[in-house]
């Protein structure tokens, strides 16, 4: 009973502190840009948080720990390019010229900067399908290793718990717009640090330091039974503290699709390209890097490599590897092991990170996923701007919130990671050529904009549904017109991710299609590019 009793405790002063957040954030929005962009004064602190808990969520905590878990410290060169790619260069070389440029061209949104950039309704509402459409697979796997992780450590029932945690989010998105987003998303993400430092310190204090550590999950290889890894040996498992054996299907699997899928995905994820807008000046961005770099860090690096050495505890208390202890199912192997091998009380506190965390990054994905109905297509559509579009933003966060429900109703296991990496991978066909010639090429024209654009995303999704192997097997597309599950099984094609196949086609499409149609008006670009690149 008391264990009840201290959960409630500990749940309801969370409740309360999100609460009041939430409550400040609608007293001060008052209007559409404030719904949208936070009124372009947020302090680098929030702005900072607000990125790197958007950024980090339960997806990567849980997914990719589990995903550590079987392939161990290889998955740590995602940290450096979360880092590099995800706070350095966004911040400096794109995030300065996005907020200055959609400063000048007074877009709201990402699809809007992109539209108003190259003078095209297409690519407004167009973009705003795609998130409308796609960004649910993400928002649905973020619920889902949040719902994972009440189950295994309150024993409440999955399905509860997913709807539950949809509601919760919900409310604060609808009615506190981008400024409730992110004021929680400052506070979420502290806890969140706060708790992966603790975790991060615990489990090399359980196995005796850093080095200590390191080795033993090095040696462990050697002493667990050869039948336990003998299918991921074959795959190109060569130990958890190593790289998989070069071009083998465990290889493949990490390089495109973990590491490069998601490493340069988030450049073009239009819930983190918004944050850009939300700040004054470009002192600010300066200011969030550091911050951003280092919650980033400790994030990334703190679940990774709990993951990995998750297979230590469980090899010494069941004689099993970490991912056959969770059953085979990578998306419950941090909450089994949490729940196992922790104290009752961090098991609760640490419930409260990932909370902060699948909070901090659902209510993005449901505010970017509202206004690209609401502003993106409606308004586009419609010529309707004002109270109507952010009611019918409301109405399109309420769509998303029930679509990401049922898709986390039928989504198999183990997805969580696969989900997220599929997601920043369509985002990147689709947005990332364009986005970067928009903030870097003058001469790009918007034949080249909407080329690249249509290109990288049906590439994106052909290969999806006929080429991956992890998607077109799932799906069954290619099974039921060709009778194989991929259109090409000799190795590795079936492994290599979209984003290999898509991006390139993209940049061609951008280039080769602008460099055949007349370049914009110079007065045009001139009126876009004012004052970019200064201070």
């Amino acid at each position: 009973m008391s264990n009840v009793f201290m959960l409630s405790i500990i749940v309801l002063i969370y409740l309360l502190m999100v609460g009041y957040v939430g409550y400040v954030a609608w007293r001060r929005t008052k209007s559409s840009a404030d719904y949208m962009v936070a009124g372009r004064n947020t302090h680098p602190y929030i702005m900072a948080l607000s990125y790197g808990a958007t950024f980090i969520s339960t997806a990567a905590i849980v997914g990719f720990g589990g995903v550590a878990a079987n392939f161990g410290f290889g998955l740590l060169w995602l940290v450096f390019l979360n880092i590099i790619i995800g706070i350095f260069i966004a911040f400096v070389f794109f995030g300065k010229r996005t907020r200055k440029m959609g400063h000048n061209l007074n877009a709201l949104t990402f699809p809007e900067f992109l539209s108003r950039r190259f003078n095209s309704k297409f690519i407004q509402y167009y973009c705003g399908a795609i998130i409308f459409l796609g960004m649910p697979l993400y928002a649905s796997v973020v619920l889902i290793g949040m719902a994972r992780f009440v189950q295994a450590t309150l024993g409440v029932n999955y399905y509860f718990a997913l709807i539950a945690m949809a509601i919760i989010v919900a409310v604060y998105v609808v009615f506190g717009g981008i400024r409730g987003v992110m004021y929680t998303d400052a506070l979420q993400g502290t806890i969140m640090f706060i708790g992966m430092f603790i975790l991060l310190g615990t489990v090399y204090w359980m196995f005796g330091g850093i080095i200590n550590s390191n080795i033993a999950l090095s040696n462990l290889p050697n002493m667990i039974p050869h039948s336990a890894t003998a299918a991921a040996v074959t795959a190109g498992f060569t130990g958890w503290t190593s790289m998989p054996a070069l071009g083998s299907p465990f290889w493949w699997t990490l390089i495109t699709s973990l590491i490069l899928g998601v490493g340069i995905g988030v450049l073009s994820q239009p819930q983190l390209v918004v944050r850009f807008m939300t700040v004054k000046s470009n002192r600010e961005l300066n200011r969030a890097v550091l911050i951003g770099g280092v919650f980033i860090f400790m994030m990334t690096f703190g679940a990774y490599v709990v993951g990995a050495l998750s297979n230590l505890w469980f090899f010494q208390h069941t004689g099993l590897t970490a991912v056959q202890a969770a059953g085979g199912n990578l998306d419950t192997v941090i909450p089994t092991f949490i729940s196992a091998a922790m104290p009752v009380w961090f098991a609760y506190l640490f419930m409260i990170t990932l909370l902060s965390a699948a909070m901090s990054t659902l209510s993005a994905q449901f505010h970017v996923q509202g206004t690209a109905l609401g502003r993106d297509i409606y308004e586009t559509v419609t010529n309707k701007k004002g109270g109507s579009s952010v009611l019918v933003a409301r109405a399109g966060i309420v769509i998303a919130v029930i679509i990401a429900v049922i898709l986390g109703f039928i989504l198999p296991v183990s997805i969580i990671a696969v989900g997220t990496s599929i997601w920043f991978g369509i985002t990147a066909a689709a947005f990332l050529s364009m986005y970067t010639a928009a903030l870097y090429w003058k001469r790009i024209t918007k034949e080249g904009a909407i080329a690249g654009l249509v290109a990288g995303s049906l590439s994106s999704l052909f290969w999806l549904l006929f080429g991956f192997q992890t998607s077109a097997g799932a799906v069954g597309i290619s099974q039921a017109i060709t009778g194989k599950a991929v259109i090409i099984t000799t190795m590795p094609w079936p492994l290599v991710d979209p984003i290999i196949i898509a991006l390139p086609i993209a940049i061609i499409a951008t280039i080769v299609v602008t460099l055949l149609t007349k370049p914009p008006e110079k007065e045009f670009v001139d009126r876009v590019f004012k004052g970019v690149g200064g201070k």
